[in-house]
């Protein structure tokens, strides 16, 4: 049975992402050894096979305890330049081309072994991750491949990036990509399955425009990078190593990586995706609201179920690793002592292990409106520094034995404020502890609006009995 369903996948691969019907995973472990792009550091990687269900996992064998972190938009920690992955100490950059080699192979299930904090970036595109997948092969898994049919449309735009999805019968990726000058526009627009996959987006390599460089190496985000594994825009001209090898492979390009970033909704997207001028910051907001669409009707559920009795609304502590409940205000504030005009907090949205992710609505009604500023209103930086520290302070109390406890804040390190937050926004904080060791909690904080990330800081606090 599994071999001719097997079969019929190879057979009919225009359908292959909305029909096939089974699970997949390697036959076999690959690997591949290089540069990493932002580090200039030597990096082994492994493909390993993985149960069903278990989803695309990258682990850190060079690390203690070797870390997992699952490739889940939940997970996201930064979009500069790459994807970038977090969880707890644990972090991998660039994730973006390995997972749509997964993604456009159609591997379902998988662990990334890596030996450093990005994958190699080889030439510059996918073509290596393609090569090692054909070593491994494909096996198909007895378990169900549940594709999520996009229902209804969704529409983001940030500054000049529009991006979309739309119902539709297969997956579908279109996109005009362009710089700020307006130069190299191009178009493409292709069905993704394993075919186009490979012909038409997997050799694409990476780009970026001259003017660029001085800033990315000053930021150290590329001292693996050489005309070896990218190509290079000055003006009119275009430097590589070798031809393109498509006419208009930079729009291909960020095909692929819009492909890689969409797989972080956790499961097979069946819709069409129209993008202009995309980022890693705007497919991953697509991919957090595509995941919101996808939990909604579980939500809509939950609002017609019975009120749940005292005892059932109680806040109880979170067993180390599993998911909770979101929080929502009243709850938040059994937990903080901070009232108006200094709760920070409006809703907690996941708990998870180590992680938190929090929102706080900025409303004009804010009071600090009145004198920062009256003409020009803007969310002073030290009361996002406030809501992070307050979200740690949730995370720590919220684990076992210490409900009932304060939470003080001691320190402030690497704080960061890059873009302003007015009136209006809806703050998304993200809080993963980095080390807890007696009554001192140390955690990263992260404030994002529409994606983009305003502010960012590691806390220092200290538990104390009220």
């Amino acid at each position: 049975m599994l071999r001719k369903i097997d079969h019929l996948a190879k057979k009919n691969k225009g359908l292959f992402y909305s029909r096939v019907l089974q699970q997949q995973t390697l036959k076999q472990q690959a690997q591949f050894s290089g540069i990493g792009l932002h580090s200039g550091n030597r990096v082994n990687m492994t493909f390993l096979p993985a149960g069903p269900n278990t989803g695309i996992r990258f682990r850190r064998v060079d690390l203690e305890g070797k870390p997992e972190i699952e490739a889940r938009v939940d997970n996201v920690f930064e979009t500069n330049r790459s994807t970038t992955l977090s969880k707890g100490n644990a972090k991998i950059h660039t994730v973006e081309h390995v997972l749509a080699a997964l993604a456009g192979r159609g591997i379902d299930n998988a662990i990334v072994e890596l030996d450093a904090n990005e994958p190699p970036i080889a030439d510059g595109s996918a073509r290596e991750y393609v090569k090692m997948l054909q070593s491994a092969g494909l096996v198909v898994q007895a378990e169900k491949r549940e594709p999520y049919y996009i229902t209804a449309p969704i529409e983001l735009q940030m500054g000049e990036t529009v991006i979309s999805i739309f119902p539709h019968d297969k997956l579908k990726i279109t996109c005009t990509s362009a710089d700020k000058k307006g130069r190299f526009t191009q178009f493409f627009s292709t069905e993704i399955n394993p075919d186009t996959w490979e012909k038409e987006l997997a050799h694409a390599r990476t780009f970026c425009f001259y003017e660029e460089i001085e800033y990315l190496i000053k930021n150290g985000l590329i001292k693996g990078g050489s005309l070896e594994n990218a190509v290079v825009i000055r003006e009119d001209a275009i430097l590589t190593t070798e031809p393109l090898r498509y006419k208009d492979e930079f729009v291909r390009h960020k095909i692929l990586d819009i492909l890689g970033d969409i797989t972080l909704v956790g499961r097979p997207v069946i819709g069409h995706i129209m993008a202009v001028k995309p980022s890693h910051s705007s497919n991953c907001e697509l991919a957090r609201h595509i995941l919101a669409q996808i939990r909604k009707p579980i939500v809509t559920a939950q609002t017609f179920t019975p009120p749940p009795s005292p005892k059932d609304a109680e806040i109880l502590p979170a067993a180390k690793g599993s998911p909770m409940p979101a929080l929502d205000v009243m709850q938040v504030m059994k937990m903080l002592p901070h009232r108006y005009p200094f709760l920070m907090v409006d809703k907690v949205i996941s708990i998870e292990g180590d992680r938190i992710v929090a929102l706080k609505n900025v409303s004009i009604n804010e009071p600090y409106f009145q004198g920062h500023f009256p003409a020009h209103p803007i969310m002073p930086g030290v009361l996002q520094l406030e809501a992070i520290a307050q979200v740690a302070g949730i995370l720590t109390l919220i684990r076992a034995n210490n409900l009932g406890q304060l939470a003080y804040f001691m320190s402030a390190e690497s704080v960061k404020w890059r873009k302003p937050v007015r009136p209006g926004d809806t703050i998304i904080i993200e809080v993963v502890l980095t080390k807890s060791r007696g009554k001192i909690g140390k955690a990263k904080g992260i404030c994002r609006v529409d994606g983009e990330t305003v502010s960012e800081a590691d806390v220092t606090y200290m538990l104390v009995d009220p």
